[in-house]
């Protein structure tokens, strides 16, 4: 059964930093493309960051320079440091895991960035 859970979220205030982490069990990690995505209130979900093993990563614009998504096979997990937060950052946060056609999602993180 494969199982991707986030944690790490948190209410921060704007400029501040988080990180936030993805357990991954169930499934050959190092084969999957990683990647974080968000959904604000009244919003569609939207790529924040993706990465492969021994690829390139990819960021939304609005987030670059800013974050930083990493991952280690050895652990099962992927990371997303996000520093210089703003308000408009502010999302529940979900890790994603694809692979062949197959699409895993985690259950979700909130950030909240908000003086």
């Amino acid at each position: 059964q494969v199982q991707l859970v986030e944690s790490g979220g948190g209410l921060v205030q704007p400029g501040e930093s988080l990180r936030l982490s993805c357990e991954v069990s169930g499934m050959i990690f190092r084969f999957y493309a990683m990647g974080w995505y968000r959904q604000a209130p009244g919003k569609q979900r939207e790529l924040v960051a993706t990465m492969q093993s021994n690829a390139p990563t990819n960021y939304a614009n609005s987030v670059k320079g800013r974050f930083t998504i990493s991952r280690d096979n050895a652990r099962n997990t992927v990371n997303l440091q996000m520093n210089s937060l703003k308000p408009e950052d502010t999302a529940d946060y979900y890790c994603n895991a694809q692979y062949m056609g197959r699409d895993y999602w985690g259950q979700g993180t909130q950030v909240t960035v908000s003086s």
